[in-house]
């Protein structure tokens, strides 16, 4: 089997994006078009886990399908722009593709609106993998030869332990660094500017 290169997967929202202006916007958007009170500041302090896991809470099961298609169709108008990068994306990107790797992006959000996302900030991974939650993510991980899982969320960590890859978690959404060690994070880091360093050092010791 030919040598895979070096590949790192990192999640999407609130660790290479800061996605809670946008998918606020979104959520009192869809609060007008359904006539159902969504409280969006609360539902932004609990981004990660599929959108049906959130929309439950305020709408009857029956709807959620229905209303999470109305959501991902009003999106890109609405959340795209709204969306920063996270201090220190592109250069965890870069770094990645420095050490002569590749970077992949696997994240539950669905899949054409994550990559709106990354081309609307010019941040170009080498494959994005949508609708992959927690464990699920591993799918992905094991099928690019994932070594390192970068994000943000004990769902995450879960995912790259799974894939039997290196879990790496930033603290810059809404886990704290406690709750991601004791998840059984590998390495945690305060955001992704720090994630460069880690990868120098990193790369030296495994080979």
């Amino acid at each position: 089997m030919a040598h895979m290169a070096f590949t790192v997967g990192f999640d999407l929202d609130m660790t290479l994006i800061d996605s809670r202006p946008g998918i606020r916007a979104c959520y009192q958007a869809l609060s007008e078009r359904t006539g159902t009170y969504i409280d969006a500041d609360l539902a932004v302090t609990r981004l990660g886990p599929p959108l049906a896991e959130e929309l439950v809470n305020w709408f009857p099961a029956e709807e959620v399908e229905a209303v999470a298609d109305e959501y991902r169709a009003m999106y890109p108008t609405i959340a795209i722009a709204a969306t920063p990068a996270l201090a220190g994306a592109r250069e965890a990107i870069a770094a990645v593709r420095q050490a002569g790797g590749r970077a992949i992006v696997v994240t539950a959000k669905y899949e054409p609106n994550a990559k709106l996302h990354l081309a609307h900030l010019g941040l170009e991974p080498d494959a994005v993998i949508g609708d992959l939650w927690a464990e699920q993510k591993a799918e992905a991980l094991r099928e690019h030869g994932a070594a390192v899982y970068v994000g943000d969320h004990v769902g995450d960590v879960r995912g790259a332990r799974t894939a039997g890859a290196l879990s790496v978690a930033v603290a810059t959404g809404p886990c704290s660094p406690e709750e991601l060690r004791a998840a059984g994070a590998d390495v945690v880091l305060t955001d992704l500017s720090e994630f460069p360093g880690w990868l120098s050092d990193y790369r030296p010791a495994r080979a």
